[in-house]
């Protein structure tokens, strides 16, 4: 019997989740949400990611065959296929983005010195050189 935490919830450990706050605050994320956070979101979409699942629904399948252990995971929320599309289509995207931003910075202190054969530019651009998240 497994006595420690689960691969996913250690790999989530490394996340800044203050930062993921800071972000959620700015924009207002968890605004009049009850049970279905951002952070809940953030879980089941990194989860989603690194298992390799293709849609709601297999997403939805995959999480309730761990319903005993989601709490253990970081994910306080009801997992539904409906709960997880009203999120993805209302919560503001900036929140990601801002998110993201910040862990390609860390990305980018902790690998600077190594070589990976190609140059990175600083940030996201696209044609007019911004360097902010557009919604595509």
């Amino acid at each position: 019997m497994n006595q420690g935490k689960s691969i996913f919830s250690q790999i989530m450990d490394f996340l800044p989740k203050h930062k993921f706050r800071q972000c959620v605050n700015r924009y207002g994320g968890n605004y009049r949400v009850r049970s279905f956070t951002c952070f809940d979101q953030f879980m089941c979409m990194a989860f989603a990611q690194l298992t390799y699942r293709e849609s709601l629904r297999d997403i939805e399948c995959c999480l309730r065959a761990l319903k005993e252990k989601l709490y253990h995971m970081g994910i306080r929320g009801k997992v539904s296929r409906s709960t997880i599309a009203y999120a993805n289509e209302n919560r503001d995207w900036r929140i990601y983005c801002d998110f993201a931003q910040i862990l390609i910075h860390q990305a980018r202190k902790l690998y600077a010195d190594d070589d990976f054969g190609l140059q990175l530019q600083e940030g996201f651009s696209d044609e007019e050189g911004s360097t902010q998240c557009r919604r595509k």
